[in-house]
């Protein structure tokens, strides 16, 4: 069964380049009305870059104008032909000219994608931990230059890396801890004369009877 490439950077660009409705989108996508509204707003995918699903053949133009005519219509998914691509194994490799912009793509990570842990980072960037923790705690050495890029724009990584990282942190994400109950009240203790007091009330009133 086909499946749609990237979901989120697909949803930004039918929203950017379409009159389709957010209905339409997020029925397309996955994604949940509320999720493309944000993306409309720009609350929500922020600095994602959009995919253009007619580019990599999962949707035909014909198809998104037939869909624009009707509201009322959903969007066919069309299976995407994608070269199979081998995987290298270890860090990143970033090129002698990507290497400067290193530090501005780790500062937009720890800014919008606060999931990813330390390593991610490492692997999509091509990095060590201290120079993240660098960036992090703005004691790098040249903080006062670092500006937050997309690391996709500025080609040290793909959408594709990074999408599937996310999807890893994400799954990672510890569930909330529900608080402790609130501590038993204490017993009320009576004291023996209150207890004196009782019995020889009982008393009298025996008495009396």
């Amino acid at each position: 069964m086909a499946q749609l490439l990237m979901p989120k950077a697909t949803a930004v660009w039918l929203v950017e380049n379409t009159t389709l409705t957010f209905q339409q989108i997020a029925d397309f996508s996955g994604l949940h009305l509320l999720e493309v509204r944000g993306i409309a707003d720009g609350e929500v995918a922020v600095g994602i870059v959009g995919l253009d699903p007619t580019a990599n053949g999962q949707l035909t133009r014909e198809e998104v104008a037939r869909c624009e005519a009707d509201a009322e219509a959903n969007l066919a998914l069309r299976q995407a032909e994608v070269p199979d691509v081998p995987r290298r194994k270890g860090p990143r490799y970033t090129p002698v000219s990507k290497r400067g912009e290193r530090p501005d793509a780790i500062s937009w990570l720890l800014k919008y994608t606060p999931e990813l842990s330390d390593a991610q980072i490492c692997k999509l960037v091509g990095t060590t931990k201290p120079t993240i923790e660098a960036v992090r705690t703005r004691s790098h050495w040249n903080i006062s230059n670092i500006q937050p890029r997309d690391p996709v724009l500025l080609g040290i990584c793909s959408q594709t890396d990074l999408e599937e990282h996310l999807v890893k942190a994400r799954k990672r994400r510890p569930e909330a801890v529900a608080p402790p109950p609130p501590p038993p009240e204490p017993a009320l203790e009576t004291k023996p004369e209150e207890a004196l007091d009782a019995e020889t009330l009982f008393k009298t009133r025996d008495a009396v009877a």
